[in-house]
């Protein structure tokens, strides 16, 4: 199928006219994309005549997608850029040895005059060539580093002009290959550092054009990849010198910071002042009659800039290039500077908005509007922090450990003035999202009585309070206090809902990443903030807002971690059932819900056999069959009055009988008597009596187990009880010691009751007979006057 598709590719592309190959373009590129066996076969193995074929259609291939790129048309060298990028994909090495020609006509094509869409894909193509070669030094010596050169040159001959005199570059007013062009070099400056090296300053003068513009002229994705390419500069450093060449970057990113913020908050009297003793020093004079501005350069290099809200885009765009530091590979190891970091930090956090009662010392030679103008722009400032600190902790992780209390202080500072801002809001939550699991578990009473109002403030983010309300009401208590001209102003709708009382949901603008940032931060203040820190109004709130919204993280970890119980109140509910009822078909509810793990009876030893306490299985096994006393009600045991049995010698026997009787039962047992019989509870407390187990000696038999007289009454009793009678050496008959029942005592049963077996054991003949029983004493007479007296 491969060959046909082969030699299929092959007579369309010689046989179709070339206006008429782009819109075969891509299905042509799709059935090269079939032929990858063949393509990638080594050639030098031909063992028949098929081999033999396919060799001469890769041929015709290769000699068509040449001609195609040097095509005088504008359609086929489309179409030849297009299919060779599937033909090298396609037959990795065994295409990218032969490949040279076409880079060198790829690479003609960009300084062409065709369209935009053939220099991109052509760009493309070249880009996937070199990192296809990469994983093979040969070809790497052979076809990327004489080729790489001239590519970078056509790259950035698209973006910008090189005056002759200058080793800058300046960029084109509107070039539509600025995005790709700086991600392609930031894709092969990693990987070919070197031979980007003479054109690190050309690129650096390209780079700062477009940080330090402070007007929205590029889009964001535009000024994302210039930061990330401005630091991946230095990995075109010299050798052992990467390192150095990244600190040094951080840092004159920091000190372009602290300029900018000079000018930007000159119109107020800073309390801040600086540990680094390079920035004590006195900033430079400013013209207080002048717009507020930096003619530049600053010590980045970036350009000047005029106005309140220019020196803040500065200052954001600045603060995001230093953000992107923290998450930009670098080539070796690297010493962050996280002192510089936190001491800028604290300076642009130190600086609130104030309030009612002031707080801020304001500079009288600076006017009251661009004082004004600097509070509306304080929490764009203060969000930027946030998400500077956001990054640090992400990639320090447990590194920020001495710093973290550091964080929190000035992160909260700022949220008590400036909570009002949606953007602060979003950030600050952000970051105690990162910062609770590295000191969450560690925190004191008043650190989380702290971030008690931040708690709060998630929880109305998440979902509004409901607000009851009485339109009527309302309505009417206004309508009286108000005169006759001024009731037209009443509202009319509110008259529609007359008489109803109405709970509503205050309704706002709806902001998805507030509400995300709000629902992700619940299940983390609820796993790693002490539960017993929590106030239980607030853990209270925090449980409702999950239930209403839903969440089935934060569920969890309610249920995970539920309120202790302690000194004054019980342990607090559970919301489970409200999680079942939402996530009935989640695996994790349902392992959460029923476990199936067994259940561990006992502790294997070392070699893994299960140790069993046999004292204390014989212990449970006599417990269960032992004799035991019972009361009246059971009706199970009856017996005359002590007085009646020491008078008349007898003892009433109680006949019973069984609904199913076991096989067992079918044989009698006649055993030793207890030591001690055993005495029934009295009547008033038969309820809550506790049956005592009864102790045995080594030669004493434990009686048979009662069956289960649950749903008999004493009248309807027609077996015999097994009374367990003395082995004496010298008869085989004795008195039976008489029981004690619970007063009342049962009226006695006449001796001469008949005996009523069962009607199993009458059908069948037993060879264990109930022998006639003596009723004579077994006593001398010197013991009967003993007893007598």
């Amino acid at each position: 199928m491969a060959t046909m598709s082969l030699r299929a590719v092959t007579h369309r592309l010689t046989t179709t006219p070339v206006q008429q190959l782009p819109p075969i373009a891509s299905f042509l590129a799709t059935s090269l994309s079939d032929c990858g066996e063949l393509l990638s076969a080594p050639q030098n193995q031909k063992t028949g005549k098929s081999d033999s074929d396919n060799a001469i259609q890769i041929h015709k291939l290769k000699t068509r997608l040449g001609s195609l790129l040097q095509d005088r048309s504008f359609e086929g060298r489309w179409t030849g850029v297009v299919l060779v990028k599937a033909t090298v994909e396609a037959g990795q090495w065994e295409v990218l040895r032969g490949c040279e020609p076409l880079v060198r006509s790829l690479i003609a094509i960009l300084a062409k005059q065709d369209p935009v869409t053939t220099k991109k894909m052509c760009i493309i193509t070249l880009t996937r060539i070199f990192h296809l070669t990469y994983q093979y030094p040969t070809l790497v010596r052979e076809i990327t580093t004489p080729s790489l050169p001239g590519f970078i040159t056509s790259i950035l001959n698209l973006v910008s002009v090189k005056p002759s005199s200058e080793p800058i570059r300046k960029l084109r007013p509107s070039t539509p290959f600025l995005e790709i062009a700086l991600h392609v070099i930031l894709e092969l400056i990693a990987r070919h550092p070197t031979t980007f090296r003479p054109f690190s300053a050309q690129i650096h003068s390209l780079l700062q054009a477009i940080i330090g513009s402070t007007s929205p002229t590029y889009p964001k994705p535009v000024m994302e990849l210039a930061q990330r390419l401005f630091i991946s500069l230095h990995n075109c450093a010299p050798k052992n010198a990467a390192g150095d060449e990244w600190r040094n970057a951080n840092l004159l990113t920091i000190s372009s910071i602290h300029r900018t913020s000079d000018y930007v908050f000159r119109s107020i009297i800073e309390q801040w002042e600086s540990v680094d003793p390079n920035l004590r020093q006195a900033a430079a004079p400013q013209d207080y009659t002048q717009e507020v501005g930096d003619d530049g350069p600053d010590p980045l290099g970036l350009s000047g800039w005029r106005g309140i809200h220019s020196g803040v885009d500065r200052i954001l765009a600045l603060l995001r290039l230093l953000s992107t530091f923290f998450s930009t590979p670098t080539a070796s190891a690297v010493s962050i500077p996280v002192g510089q970091i936190l001491d800028l930090t604290s300076r642009l956090t130190s600086v609130i908005v104030p309030n009612e009662s002031g707080g801020v010392q304001a500079n009288s030679q600076i006017s009251r509007e661009e004082r004004e103008s600097l509070w509306t722009e304080l929490p764009r400032i203060h969000a930027a922090c946030m998400k500077l600190l956001v990054s640090a902790m992400n990639a320090l992780e447990t590194g920020t450990m001495s710093v973290a209390q550091t964080i929190l202080e000035q992160a909260t500072w700022v949220f008590r003035a400036e909570k009002f801002s949606r953007k602060v809001r979003v950030s600050m939550y952000n970051l105690v999202r990162s910062l609770l699991p590295i000191v969450g578990p560690s925190m004191t009473k008043q650190a989380v009585s702290s971030l008690t109002d931040l708690f709060q403030t998630c929880c109305v983010d998440l979902l509004p309070p409901a607000d009851d309300t009485n339109p009527s009401a309302g309505s009417s208590t206004d309508a009286k206090g108000k005169s006759k001209a001024n009731q037209v102003a009443v509202n009319a709708d509110s008259f529609l809902n007359s008489g109803k009382q109405v709970r509503q949901v205050k309704q706002g603008p709806l902001f998805p990443e507030l509400k995300r940032a709000a629902s992700e931060l619940l299940p983390i203040i609820l796993t790693y903030v002490p539960t017993e820190l929590l106030v239980p109004s607030l853990r209270g709130e925090i449980d409702r807002k999950i239930i209403l919204t839903a969440d089935k993280n934060a569920m969890i970890s309610s249920v995970l971690n539920p309120l202790p119980a302690a000194r004054g109140r019980g342990a607090g509910s559970s919301i489970i059932p409200f999680l079942a009822r939402s996530y009935a078909d989640e695996m994790e509810v349902e392992g959460l819900i029923r476990p199936r793990m067994p259940v561990l009876m006992s502790t294997p030893d070392l070699n893994g056999n299960v140790v069993v306490d046999e004292d204390e299985d014989e212990d449970e096994d006599m417990s269960v069959s032992a004799y035991q006393p019972t009361t009246q009600s059971t009706g199970f045991l009856r017996t005359s009055p002590p007085s009646a049995a020491l008078s008349s010698q007898t003892t009433s026997v109680e006949t019973f009988q069984t609904s199913t009787p076991a096989p067992s039962l079918n044989k009698r047992v006649y055993e030793e008597p207890t030591p001690q019989a055993p005495v029934a509870q009295p009547a008033e407390k038969k309820e809550d009596a506790q049956v005592k187990r009864a102790r045995f000696e080594d030669d004493t038999i434990a009686a048979p187990t009662k069956p289960s007289l649950a749903k008999e009454s004493p009248a309807t009793f027609t077996g015999t009880a097994a009374i367990p009678v003395e082995q004496s050496s010298v008869t085989t008959t004795s008195t039976p010691q008489s029981v004690q029942t619970a007063a009342p005592f049962p009226k006695p049963v006449p001796a001469t009751t008949p005996v009523k077996i069962s009607a199993a054991n009458e059908t069948e003949e037993s060879d264990d007979e109930m022998p006639t029983l003596n009723m004579e004493p077994d006593t001398d007479d010197d013991d009967d006057e003993e007893m007598d007296g």
